[in-house]
């Protein structure tokens, strides 16, 4: 049984911990300010033979289909539909148990150097968000077979950040529309995330650089998918999150405005 000197200790080192939550600077509601935001992208596309080809996003795993536009097996226990729309137009969709996540229409220019893709993604709160990226072709000669490297032309997205105090010392990042939760103390140790789209092993750590610059790292199986430097503006209305995908060589750039 606890001493009254160790309870009191104990009390009021988690007394300290709440005050200090409740007063972080990051704790609000923070919507993204799609104007000033920039999302990158990476991706590889390979003619396996015939009409299959295999798709990498970026997630390490390569996911082979054929071209007919029927749902097949794919990453995560999504499904992955590929269809010709015309020799130089695609119809991407992704689903999981049969509702759609994302979808893109890919259109291939002339010269087969630049593809264009209008990407929207469905939230697990019901709200699309949409994003039309341009890609460069970096490997390949012509088709969609190749490496593209793209960046954000516009965003039409609604999409807001909620960040809480998490026992006591530590934040959660909750996403609605993503359908995650990132809960992270700043003790170097990984917390599990939380919420109906995360990849079993997912887990999240931060550690805090100064009052108003944080770092948090994610990974999913014991691997480092992504981390994000996450920082405040002097007056506390803005808040900029550089992520740092694993393979990319450009980072996401996500401004929020508090709300």
């Amino acid at each position: 049984m606890l001493k009254h000197g160790s309870w009191l200790v104990l009390v009021g080192g988690l007394m300290v911990g709440v005050l200090w939550a409740a007063s972080d600077p990051f704790v609000g509601e923070w919507k993204l300010n799609s104007t000033k935001s920039k999302l990158t992208d990476e991706m590889k596309v390979a003619n396996v033979g015939g009409n299959k080809y295999a798709f990498d996003f970026g997630g390490g795993s390569a996911e082979t289909i054929v071209i007919d536009g029927t749902d097949q097996p794919g990453i995560e226990g999504t499904t992955l539909s590929v269809s010709s729309q015309g020799p130089t137009s695609w119809k991407v969709v992704r689903k999981k148990d049969g509702r759609v996540l994302v979808t893109g229409i890919w259109e291939l220019s002339k010269d087969g150097k630049t593809l264009t893709d209008d990407f929207t993604f469905n939230g697990a709160d019901g709200k699309s968000s949409n994003v039309k990226y341009v890609y460069q072709r970096a490997a390949g000669t012509s088709g969609f077979a190749g490496t593209w490297d793209g960046t954000s032309q516009s965003v039409d997205a609604v999409f807001v950040l909620k960040v809480q105090p998490y026992q006591g010392d530590g934040l959660s990042f909750i996403s609605a529309s993503g359908g995650a939760t990132k809960n992270v103390k700043f003790d170097g140790k990984d917390y599990p995330d939380e919420g109906a789209n995360v990849s079993p092993g997912s887990v999240s750590s931060a550690r805090r650089i100064n009052e108003h610059s944080l770092e948090r790292t994610d990974k999913v199986g014991g691997k480092i998918v992504d981390t994000r430097q996450i920082e405040l503006s002097s007056d506390l209305k803005t808040l900029t999150m550089t992520v740092h995908n694993a393979g990319r060589s450009q980072p996401d750039v996500l401004v929020f405005d508090r709300q």
